[in-house]
């Protein structure tokens, strides 16, 4: 294989990554809890949180809600890298032979 070959499939497969990964950023992700539900782009910025828990969050209910907030992002996140690993997984390897 010619250097000019290797340089253009070098050139697409970044090409491919890159709109992959501004595709997976365009992506939302909901995360959820038994009294939260966020929502995240694939770049793993936050657009929305809802507070499903129905009644009022008293005093000590407070560390429970960090909890479900921490839990609800956790969710997200979970999808967000099983999305990337879907859509970018197969150039893992591709690469190995490249550097």
């Amino acid at each position: 294989m010619n250097m000019q070959n290797l340089m253009a499939q070098a050139q697409k497969m970044q090409r491919d990554i890159t709109n992959k990964k501004e595709e997976l950023e365009k992506m939302e992700f909901v995360g959820k809890s038994e009294w939260v539900e966020m929502t995240f782009t694939g770049g793993r910025v936050i657009k929305d949180v809802k507070i499903i828990k129905s009644g009022n969050i008293e005093e000590d209910d407070k560390d429970i809600l960090a909890d479900m907030i921490q839990i609800a992002t956790k969710d997200a996140f979970i999808q967000i890298n099983k999305a990337m690993e879907d859509k970018l997984g197969q150039y893992a390897g591709a690469l190995d032979g490249l550097m």
